[in-house]
């Protein structure tokens, strides 16, 4: 008897294994799966960084491999010759988390990668002056005449410093976050003078930060006295003011100061160096020296040596104007070496410093050294060194508007010459000396030398001449220096100048701050931005 046939389909076919029934599965090649994104990768390596931009707009496929950050920092290392960014100073570091400069052996390493695009994007913006200008409004008031008191402005970070100069009888330090943190007014009231002063010189303490990322400010007023603040950049309520130091008698006015707790150094305009400890509850003054040969401008850089097991060695590089008989000026440097002695020191790494002080230090200075940029050599005098002389008396200036270094490079800014001077005679006329007079359209760089001192025979301090710097901007009024970087600030424009390769870029300045007569103005920068102020306008340029 014959089963019904049921009414499911049929389950599908077998294929047929033969010769003639295989085919080979047809591989769809394209031009986005022609290449392994390995090969694509390395003939990437071989590019250049605008040959690698254009290669992003190709396909999304090479878009993506384009921006591979291996690609991006070894474009970085090759054009820009170091791993981090210019225009760091000292161990002060962002408190949004951007890494400026190595952080000490001790500390924890930063675990968040480093973005080489970005860094590669941001140092090319440096190299050809493209930025974005803001305003900062409501800080510094405007000036019905020009004054000869520049305003002053501090980076530490993220955050921005700035305080005017004029007379108040309670001026004020305004603290401003990038990160939309709410400002912070210091009040700097003389108890002396309730009625008027006014700020001369603002500190920032270098040391390395403490843990809760809080900053030491010591401001001097134009009464003598100084003060110093904690200030805590993400929480007003937790910045105080340690310390209020009154002297004992009347002293001259204060015009740079530089800080590394526990060691704060001042300079006075009548070219005194004074020495502070801070290392107990109050300001102990351990020392002061004098100088009569030496002039402003001036400018001062405070670094540490490798300490010991029981003191630290600073090293204070004072860069200042020589008179040259009769009328003119020259450079010259002065290393400071100064000893602080401690009874204890501890290895506490939530301390603003590596030492802390149970006791008070002595703190002094042990060795001075000092070379000029013009100087007559010792011993007999040969053709060589007849024509270096030639060359320095060459470079004399009738006036010098600033002076600046980082250790490494010395800028001079010339400045016009005074009105009052008399001028050329007809023997100086002929003289085969070039009279440099008052040439303000050109910076002079010098390289200083600063050799360990480590027996009698250890070679001398050294001030060598390198290049000029030529702008266009007519004379500076105001001058930065930092790793290498210069930034100068003129009537019209902001110049900023790569020390090591000689090059340079400019950023013009909008109108209203170009109009009228020139005044003196400031410049700071740190990595990112450049701050102007100059009468009541502040700008902010920049390049991220």
């Amino acid at each position: 008897m014959k089963r019904i046939l049921s009414n499911a389909t049929l389950p599908p076919p077998k294929r047929l294994h033969t010769l003639a029934g295989a085919a080979a599965p047809l591989f769809q090649l394209t031009f986005e799966n022609a290449l392994s994104e390995e090969l694509i990768l390395l003939i990437f390596s071989h590019l250049s960084w605008v040959d690698l931009c254009n290669a992003q707009r190709v396909s999304q496929n090479w878009h993506r491999i384009a921006k591979d950050q291996s690609l991006w920092k070894s474009l970085f290392i090759t054009t820009f010759g170091r791993s981090r960014l210019r225009g760091a100073k000292g161990f002060t570091g962002r408190t949004d988390g951007r890494d400026m400069r190595p952080m000490p052996g001790r500390a924890q390493p930063s675990t968040e990668a480093k973005d080489w695009r970005s860094m590669f994007r941001i140092s090319f913006r440096w190299k050809t002056g493209r930025c974005t200008t803001e305003h900062i409004e409501g800080i510094l008031k405007p000036h019905k005449r020009p004054t000869p008191k520049p305003p002053h402005v501090l980076l530490a970070g993220s955050t921005t410093i700035i305080a005017s100069s004029e007379d108040s009888s309670n001026p004020e330090i305004h603290c401003l976050q990038s990160s939309g943190s709410p400002k912070q007014i210091l009040r700097c009231g003389s108890p002396r003078h309730p009625h008027s002063c006014h700020i001369t010189a603002i500190a920032l303490d270098q040391s390395p930060p403490t843990i809760t990322g809080t900053l030491r400010l010591a401001v001097f007023l134009s009464t003598g006295e100084f003060l110093v603040f904690s200030v805590h950049p993400s929480n007003p309520s937790s910045t105080i003011r340690l310390f209020s130091y009154i002297p004992a008698r009347q002293v001259a006015i204060v015009r740079q100061s530089v800080y590394h707790h526990p060691l704060l150094v001042s300079l006075s305009e009548a070219f005194v160096i004074a020495l502070y400890d801070l290392s107990s509850e109050s300001v102990r003054h351990t020392q002061s020296l004098s100088s009569y040969s030496t002039f402003p401008p001036s400018s001062m850089i405070l670094s540490t040596q490798t300490p010991g097991s029981r003191s630290m060695v600073y090293k204070l590089v004072l860069t200042y104007s020589v008179p040259i008989f009769p009328l003119h000026y020259s450079l010259g440097v002065t290393e400071l070496l100064i000893s602080c002695s401690a009874s204890h020191v501890s290895n506490s790494t939530s301390s603003s410093t590596p030492f802390s002080f149970e006791s008070p230090s002595e703190m002094s200075v042990i060795s001075t050294r000092t070379t000029r940029a013009l100087d007559v050599p010792q011993g007999w005098i040969d053709q060589e060194k007849l024509q270096a002389m030639k060359d320095q008396w060459g470079r004399k200036v009738l006036h010098i508007q600033d002076t600046r270094s980082d250790g490494k490079w010395v800028v001079l800014a010339p400045g016009e010459g005074r009105t009052s001077a008399p001028s050329v005679t007809d023997a100086e006329s002929l003289s085969p000396y070039t009279l440099s007079g008052n040439s303000g359209g050109s910076l002079q760089l010098y390289r200083l030398f600063l050799p360990p001192v480590t027996s009698v025979a250890s070679p001398p301090p050294k001030l060598a001449f390198t290049r000029y710097l030529y702008h266009t901007v007519g004379t500076v009024t105001s001058m930065s220096i930092a790793d290498g970087r210069c930034v100068t600030l003129g009537k019209t424009m902001v110049c900023i100048w790569d020390l090591e390769s000689g090059t340079s870029a400019e950023v013009a300045l909008p109108e209203s701050m170009c109009n009228g007569e020139p005044e003196q103005g400031t410049v700071a920068f740190d990595d990112r931005r450049i701050i102007t102020a100059r009468g009541g306008t502040v700008l902010v340029h920049r390049f991220d």
